[in-house]
C-alpha cells in the first residue's frame, strides 16, 4: 500500500503545494542520492545518519516540519563527508565546480560535473 499523494517523507502537503519549499532542499537530497550512487557512502549509512540527526533535532525541541527535516539532511551530509575526511576547502572547490557547471548547462538539461582528481 502506498502513502497518500499529499504525504512526502512523513510531512503532509496541502493540495497544490510544491514538494520542496526551496530549491536547495531538492538539491540536498539529490546530492545525497548522487553520493550514494557513486559509492561515497552507502544507503544504509545515509539512513542511519539522517535518523540520528532527526532524533537529535527532535530531542533538541525542533519543530516536526520541513525546515527541521532539511536542516537534518544538511547535517547528515556534512557528517558523512567529514567521516570521509573531506575538507572544507575540498567542499568549497566542488561547490565552485558545480556552480560553474550549472551556469553553463542549458535550461532543462541535467548538470554534469567533469570528473577531476579531487573526486568525493
Amino acid at each position: 500500500m502506498s502513502p497518500p499523494e499529499n504525504v512526502v517523507g512523513g510531512l503532509k502537503r496541502r493540495d497544490g503545494e510544491p514538494t520542496f519549499n526551496e530549491p536547495w532542499q531538492a538539491q540536498a537530497l539529490a546530492m545525497a542520492n548522487a553520493l550514494i550512487s557513486s559509492g561515497a557512502f552507502s544507503g544504509s549509512a545515509w539512513a542511519k545518519t539522517l535518523g540520528v540527526e532527526l532524533r537529535s533535532a527532535q530531542a533538541g525541541g525542533a519543530q516536526d516540519d520541513a525546515d527541521a527535516y532539511y536542516a537534518a539532511v544538511l547535517r547528515a551530509l556534512e557528517r558523512l563527508l567529514a567521516e570521509k575526511h573531506v575538507s572544507s576547502s575540498e567542499l568549497a572547490h566542488r561547490k565552485h565546480e558545480w556552480e560553474h557547471a550549472y551556469m553553463e548547462t542549458p535550461h532543462g538539461q541535467p548538470v554534469v560535473l567533469k570528473r577531476g582528481d579531487g573526486e568525493l
